[in-house]
């Protein structure tokens, strides 16, 4: 089975992530695609991130009715600060039947070469990259390279970030988020 790993904090999922993922399974050749949700990324403040199983509550809301969506917390049981390299290294020994595939915005790609043992992930792993909006162009050294494909997807200007912003000033973002995500961020005063 194909997988594709969309790692991201999640915090919260939003209808722009389901978007984007649902584009790149139907529209790829994986068969599905697993919400990884980072522990803590070292370059976002923490202040802002809810609790590890909050986020990933949210994402199971968010994925249970996607027969083609799982959410996972593999990197929750790896030691930190976790390498993406070493998620892959894990889960394929976990699953070897599966390919894993990784799922980054473009804006990532540009900064794909300051990752630890790219080389490695290249080697072994394709990479499909969804369009952001930005002024950011491709590494020459990964333009045209066998293992990473666009994906045209929609451009999703929604971003968590916003959200968060907009809860907190009180504003209606109920449009932006699955029903389920935003019963429960409601229901625990997230953001707030």
């Amino acid at each position: 089975m194909k997988i594709g790993l969309y790692f991201g904090s999640f915090n919260p999922i939003h209808i722009g992530h389901l978007v984007i993922a649902n584009h790149i399974v139907e529209y790829s050749d994986l068969d599905q695609i697993w919400f990884v949700v980072t522990p803590h990324n070292p370059f976002k403040k923490k202040s802002t991130l809810l609790d590890n199983y909050q986020r990933l509550e949210m994402v199971y809301r968010a994925t249970k009715d996607y027969v083609k969506f799982k959410p996972s917390d593999i990197e929750f049981h790896l030691s930190q600060p976790n390498y993406t390299v070493n998620t892959l290294i894990h889960l394929h020994e976990k699953y070897p039947n599966h390919e894993f595939s990784l799922i980054m915005g473009e804006d990532n790609l540009k900064s794909f070469h300051k990752w630890k043992n790219y080389e490695v992930i290249l080697e072994n792993h394709h990479v499909y990259v969804y369009p952001r909006i930005t002024d950011i162009s491709i590494e020459t050294q990964f333009d045209g390279h066998e293992k990473i494909h666009t994906i045209d997807a929609p451009v999703m200007q929604l971003s968590s970030t916003f959200i968060r912003k907009a809860i907190k000033s009180g504003k209606n973002v109920q449009p932006m988020l699955p029903k389920s995500v935003w019963e429960y961020i409601d229901e625990m005063n997230f953001y707030r």
